[in-house]
């Protein structure tokens, strides 16, 4: 079943990408007490994921900050160090959080997963934007399959 809006997130780990290394974070505790814009992209490198999704996000940082965003919060079927290096290439620092969700737990346990392998991808994530207020989803926009347009940073401006 897919999660809806007034749900909370599910208990799954993330690993982020850090200076230190890839470090494991709760999802309890990462969205605990926050405000957070999380979008999700079928994976790190692909061609409307790099060149749309997340620099939308990176651009429009301080305006998503100013309705209201406490962080910003990208999460793809990839491991930490291709997240890492991503957001290196894609100038997140300080912007944008990257959450590796290596085994697709995240997605599987919101119901937003998809199958990719007749691109080579396997199980991956579907294309959605959500806003959690301290756990709990306050909106969600999923993208029908092969758009990009509702979970894009500019749409999500729209709706706060």
């Amino acid at each position: 079943m897919t999660i809806a809006v007034g749900d909370k997130l599910p208990a799954v780990t993330f690993i982020q990408p850090t200076a230190e290394g890839p470090q494991p974070v709760p999802s309890a505790e990462f969205f605990a007490g926050k405000r957070v814009a999380l979008f999700s992209v079928p994976g790190a490198f692909t061609p409307t994921c790099s060149a749309k999704h997340l620099p939308g996000f990176v651009d429009k940082a301080d305006a998503l900050k100013a309705k209201g965003i406490d962080v910003i919060a990208c999460t793809a079927v990839n491991d930490a160090f291709v997240m890492g290096a991503w957001g290196k290439a894609s100038g997140v620092d300080g912007k944008v959080d990257m959450l590796a969700d290596g085994n697709g737990d995240f997605v599987k346990a919101v119901g937003l997963e998809m199958d990719g392998s007749k691109f080579g991808m396997g199980g991956r994530g579907q294309r959605f934007a959500m806003v959690v207020n301290d756990g709990t989803v306050e909106h969600l926009f999923v993208e029908a399959p092969g758009e990009f347009r509702v979970s894009s940073a500019e749409y999500m401006l729209e709706q706060l």
